[in-house]
């Protein structure tokens, strides 16, 4: 600007101010509690990825008849061990019932069932799956998935339909492998050294 155009320009100035900026100053970030969401996620974050531990399985099956017989038997099983479970001659130590439930419903019912059998030296249980009589196809699902679980479980040694005042064919008895704490008490009571044979199988 020139100087001989100051004092015009100052003249025709006079009185005005200038505007105060209109402009949003940036949201300032405060440093509060955190929100609950905001929590969730970092502590979801820090936990240890849980994986299922439950290895049966729950795809396609072999679908049994509603009367059909579940029979299953490890070798090193004497027979005579055998019969007897299947004619329901052994103790029942636990029980557990299926019906109604769904497949993924029995497979976790069934998993944590074995868990806790072996856990607490179950030696005989009674598993009550159903007939599956009222299916309109005649298919026994949690039977059918029940028939390819229990071979599974390394723990379990043997398994038949139940005799009529256990269910009959709409339940199963289940022989559990013998702790290796219930042989030592077998053999005390036998006075057996720790080195010698049980005279009766697995």
């Amino acid at each position: 600007m020139k100087d001989e155009d100051k004092p015009f320009f100052e003249q025709e100035m006079t009185g005005v101010r200038p505007l105060k900026s209109d402009a949003a100053k940036p949201p300032q970030r405060q440093r509060g509690k955190p929100e609950p969401g905001t929590l969730y996620r970092r502590e979801a974050a820090q936990r240890p990825v849980k994986t299922d531990e439950n290895f049966l399985t729950s795809g396609f099956v072999e679908f049994v008849h509603p009367l059909d017989v579940l029979s299953f038997k490890r070798g090193g099983i004497q027979n005579g061990v055998f019969q007897t479970l299947q004619r329901g001659g052994y103790r029942i130590d636990a029980t557990l019932d299926l019906h109604l439930m769904t497949v993924e419903e029995a497979r976790v019912e069934v998993y944590d069932f074995i868990r806790g059998c072996v856990r607490y030296e179950v030696r005989t249980a009674l598993i009550n799956h159903g007939k599956g009589t009222r299916s309109k196809d005649n298919r026994a699902m949690i039977k059918s998935y029940l028939a390819r679980w229990l071979p599974q479980f390394k723990e379990i040694m043997a398994f038949h339909s139940a005799q009529g005042f256990h269910g009959g064919t709409g339940a199963v008895y289940v022989l559990l492998r013998k702790s290796e704490k219930a042989k030592d008490r077998a053999r005390e009571r036998l006075g057996l050294s720790s080195g010698k044979p049980e005279p009766q199988s697995d």
